[in-house]
């Protein structure tokens, strides 16, 4: 399916206005060394890098990173916000309670606010001067959680002090509106900077993906006072687009382990607890319970669905005050170690972040994946398509797999489940790589390499970096890079497969048709922009079924036929008219 408004770009107007994206006013009044400040650090040292002139600034580990967005989660709250409210008193009304560290506010089935505090007492003191509410012929389930509904005792004279806050942007940018900042942009690398930049989750929607992990875990604390709910996936790995699901898995290694406290005597305590034949019945029925007490206390928790009987169970929902798709698994370590993985070689270079974007949005585009099961190519396997991609250049962007566990310590040794999930945790410790190639380049070489690479015998390894004979029959084999006898695509049909090849060749040639020069203000469809058109998928399946035209002459049409509409729309600029060659 073709993204979502993408017809609207024949009507886009002569060159979309160069303009600053305004930011939400959140009030951030984090300290240095916050994940806070360092994400305001990296959003204004943003794009002036140039390619290759990674940041010196000592890097977060993954588990830093996490520990600290808990903490922060657990002295939040969520309160749902009147619109006729003041938010100088708003804010004076909480600083009863302890000062506010920051707080932010955004749209979903009405106006909310995220609120941190700068102390967790605080929390527990805005709980204790809270009241049930009174439902009338309803009952209410008096559940003390930290979502709150504040009203006002006298709204009428509210009216003269209303102000409008600003609401923070949990959506990524409509198709029309992300064609015109493409068009606009300087260069195809601009290009793709621009689209990670609209597309990558915010610094609010990241605090909401926490916070919401928080309260789930406040649920789950009742009968496992010391677990954790814990993100995982694209909401943490630095993958992750706006819009996209919550993974979340409840996290039990805690509850139970044997404190390291000296005891007297020759005694050993143990807890009294139920027995199980299998490690898989006692995640079924943990999950059973939870999800029971989500559907029957958790407010704002909707259409909750146990389904424990998958390979993997989970609980799913939905979350109405954050607006999140939510799977709730326990017992999944080997995925948040995944999850760490994706962080760090994100993290390493700044240009791998923006040419998996660029890649997921070009194959979302086309229909190349989906957020339906089935045979499609999914996020995951491209994202390892293009980490190997660039293990595979001279000299490489990223480190192999392999290298990476070399470089670790006795303090990153990690086992988990018989499977070696050991690799170096500290990114100040691998050393940035010496190739400086444009993203631009990047984005045709990998297009060209997959175009032509050998899938009906090699499998694609980022352990080793290097192809690898498939030892499966498979049309894609990806090994996985921790469970390695697994295949992350043998979902992928043979018809699938033929079509990623299709479309990566040609968006190949497009690339090689672009002249060298500035976009000019005439031309609309250019770079980045030209190969998100649907009809290139279009012209690849009508040729399957026809074989009338070769793939060189299809091109050709279409951009003739693009330039042709261009032209007519558009007044022609005399001078400095970017051209797009459309000899074969």
């Amino acid at each position: 399916m073709a993204a979502r408004g993408v017809g609207l770009l024949t009507h886009l107007p002569l060159r979309a206005q160069r303009s600053q994206g305004l930011r939400p006013i959140h009030r951030l009044l984090s300290c240095p060394g916050t994940v806070a400040a360092d994400v305001r650090k990296e959003e204004q040292s943003s794009g002036s890098a140039e390619t290759g002139s990674e940041d010196r600034t000592p890097k977060k580990r993954f588990s830093e990173v996490q520990k600290e967005r808990r903490e922060q989660a657990q002295r939040s709250v969520l309160i749902h916000f009147p619109n006729k409210v003041s938010e100088k008193k708003f804010l004076k009304y909480l600083s009863q309670h302890g000062p506010v560290n920051n707080h932010f506010f955004y749209e979903s089935f009405g106006l909310y606010a995220v609120v941190e505090f700068c102390q967790k007492e605080s929390v527990a003191s805005l709980q204790s001067v809270t009241r049930t509410p009174s439902l009338g012929t309803e009952a209410a389930i008096p559940f003390r959680s930290r979502c709150f509904h504040l009203k006002l005792k006298n709204a009428s004279n509210q009216t003269a002090e209303q102000s409008s806050v600003s609401r923070s942007n949990q959506s990524p940018p409509s198709s029309k509106k992300l064609f015109e900042l493409l068009c606009d942009a300087e260069s195809i690398d601009d290009q793709l900077n621009t689209l990670l930049k609209e597309f990558q989750l915010t610094e609010e929607n990241t605090k909401l993906r926490y916070f919401t992990c928080s309260l789930i875990e406040d649920i789950a604390a009742a009968y496992f006072p010391d677990c954790a709910v814990r993100p995982f996936g694209s909401s943490v790995n630095g993958f992750g687009k706006l819009g996209c699901d919550l993974d979340m898995f409840l996290d039990l290694d805690e509850t139970g382990k044997f404190s390291d406290h000296k005891t007297l005597g020759n005694f050993l305590m143990e807890f009294q607890v139920k027995n199980v034949p299998s490690e898989r019945i006692a995640t079924q029925k943990i999950l059973s319970v939870i999800g029971e007490c989500l559907d029957h206390f958790g407010p704002g928790c909707v259409g909750v669905q146990k389904i424990l009987n998958a390979r993997c169970p989970l609980v799913r929902f939905s979350h109405q005050a954050s607006g999140f798709q939510c799977d709730l698994t326990t017992n999944n370590r080997i995925a948040l170690k995944s999850s760490e993985l994706l962080y760090i070689y994100g993290a390493l270079d700044s240009r791998v972040r923006a040419l998996v974007f660029s890649i997921r949005c070009w194959a979302r585009a086309h229909s190349l994946t989906s957020s339906i099961p089935g045979a499609w190519i999914t996020n995951f396997s491209l994202t390892m398509m293009v980490i190997f991609f660039l293990q595979r250049r001279s000299p490489p962007i990223l480190p192999t797999l392999d290298y990476l566990k070399s470089l670790a310590d006795a303090e990153d040794k990690c086992i988990i489940e018989g499977h070696n999930c050991t690799f170096v945790c500290d990114l100040n410790r691998i050393k940035p790589s010496g190739n400086t190639e444009t993203l631009e380049l990047l984005l045709k070489e990998f297009f060209e390499y997959f175009g032509n690479f050998a899938f009906n015998k090699n499998s694609i390894n980022i352990r080793q970096g290097r192809e690898q004979n498939k030892p499966e029959p498979s049309p894609l084999h990806i090994q996985n890079p921790f469970e390695t006898s697994l295949n992350i695509s043998k979902n992928v049909s043979q018809s699938q497969l033929q079509k990623f090849v299709d479309l990566a060749r040609e968006s190949a040639w497009i690339l090689h048709q672009e002249v060298n020069d500035h976009p000019s203000p005439s031309n609309k469809l250019w770079g980045l922009a030209a190969l998100l058109l649907p009809s290139v998928a279009k012209n690849v399946s009508q040729a399957k079924r026809k074989r009338k035209k070769p793939a060189s002459e299809r091109v050709k049409n279409l951009l003739e036929s693009i330039k042709s509409s261009s032209s007519t729309e558009n007044a022609t600029n005399a001078n400095g008219t970017r051209t797009v060659s459309t000899q074969a």
